[in-house]
């Protein structure tokens, strides 16, 4: 499963950003996936999970309110975005969306079998 994500870049404070991740094949319309960034000097974090059916989201204290996880329901490319809205200068990070195969969400990064890339978030006060 190639995970590939998409969407970062420069953002003013207060703004809105979307991300996007997406695989080929149903495998990943079958795996719930989540989202984690990565700040400089620190370790990688959850932000928001979602179960493979779309019907149940996680998020992080930190994120919860402002952004929101969801995914669509195309079975031969799935894609999971990540609305990110009042963003901080706290929100700067690598983001990377992890995916597993199963129905649950963890917040541990360990739990999750594929990665993608990363994208960058920077946000400018």
């Amino acid at each position: 499963m190639q995970v590939e994500e998409f969407g970062g870049g420069l953002v003013q404070a207060g703004g809105s950003l979307t991300l996007s991740c997406s695989a080929s094949g149903r495998a990943f319309a079958l795996s719930a996936v989540a989202w984690f960034r990565q700040a400089p000097g620190k370790e990688r974090e959850f932000v928001a999970g979602i179960t493979y059916t779309g019907g149940y989201t996680n998020y992080s204290d930190s994120v919860e309110g402002r952004f929101t996880i969801s995914r669509d329901s195309e079975w031969e490319r799935n894609t999971v975005y990540l609305q990110m809205t009042s963003l901080k200068s706290e929100d700067e990070a690598d983001y990377y969306c992890g995916a597993r195969t199963g129905t649950l969400v963890y917040r541990n990064v360990k739990m999750y079998d594929y990665w993608g890339q990363g994208t960058q978030v920077t946000v400018s006060s």
